[in-house]
């Protein structure tokens, strides 16, 4: 039903006559007489009758007011808490990687039950094509995800990227394989033949090495795949071939860190939501407190 004549229905119960209804809302009599005649038809249910030269409720009539106030002012509370100035309140669906919910956003939670009790986060584990999927299907209301320069994500006009945090990556390798210094192409020539181990739910570093190693002449044996980057140095350390890895990465022992300079791979991440839905004051503070953890003063963070 319209709220709109309901709302008018409770009027004319506060009010007692039409023509006061009318007066108070500036609309004509007929207005109000028209709206509650249809809003009669939308609940099947004669809502008033004759009473002299006025009108009465009905029984129906009166039932259905005892309900619209409940109504009407669960609009209201709806209105007022979506608005763009209403106190952050409910929960917020965030999908993203292992890096950024566990270095950025679980150290939100503290942060929100202390100034925002209101707030609650719903936090889900997953690699940017699943976060976006989410995303899509409205399954969250947030995705943390990442691309690189040399494997930008695809441009998609139906969601909003907010640039985080930027991070370099370099190359890893056993400690007792000799690969050179210098420019990444130099490096990928010398890793030619090299078996390479790869993210197994995202394939972006994938394109990358790809990227490098066609500039460097070669095609990259993609031997091993794994999601865990931990797992991944213990990996290489055990000779099963060369990865990438953060340039600020603590080192399992077994492997050294190769720089990738000229051109350099970087990563960069993203929160992402759907084009309207930063209106809602939960989200639009999730994503501030994420900006603001992720870039304090301007520094770069992995």
């Amino acid at each position: 039903m319209d709220t709109r004549r309901l709302a008018l229905l409770c009027e004319l119960s506060r009010l007692g006559s039409m023509r006061a209804v009318a007066e108070c809302l500036h609309v004509t009599t007929s207005t109000v007489s028209q709206q509650i005649t249809a809003l009669a038809k939308e609940v099947g249910q004669v809502l008033v009758e004759p009473d002299g030269r006025g009108v009465r409720l009905t029984p129906a009539g009166r039932r259905l007011v005892e309900h619209g106030a409940r109504i009407l002012d669960a609009v209201e509370a709806a209105r007022i808490d979506l608005s763009a100035g209403a106190e952050p309140n409910g929960t917020v669906r965030v999908a993203g990687y292992m890096t950024a919910v566990r270095d950025f956003l679980l150290p939100l939670v503290v942060r929100l039950a202390e100034q925002y009790p209101r707030v609650r986060l719903l936090v889900r584990e997953h690699e940017p094509p699943e976060a976006l999927a989410l995303l899509a299907d409205d399954a969250v209301d947030l995705a943390l995800t990442y691309d690189y320069n040399l494997a930008p994500a695809p441009a998609d006009r139906s969601v909003e990227a907010l640039p985080l945090w930027t991070a370099d990556w370099g190359l890893i390798a056993p400690v007792g394989l000799d690969l050179p210094a210098g420019p990444s192409v130099e490096v990928f020539a010398a890793c030619a033949g090299l078996d390479w181990i790869a993210n197994s739910r995202h394939t972006a570093d994938e394109a990358v090495v790809r990227t490098l190693s066609s500039m460097a002449g070669s095609d990259p044996h993609i031997t091993h795949r794994a999601d865990s980057l931990d797992l991944v140095q213990r990996m290489v350390a055990a000779g099963l071939g060369v990865s990438l890895l953060p340039a600020d990465r603590e080192l399992v022992p077994g492997i050294r860190f190769v720089p990738l300079e000229d051109p350099p791979v970087v990563l960069r991440a993203y929160a992402v939501a759907r084009h309207g839905r930063l209106q809602w004051p939960a989200l639009s503070l999730v994503r501030e407190l994420l900006r603001e953890r992720a870039d304090p003063a301007g520094a770069t963070q992995s």
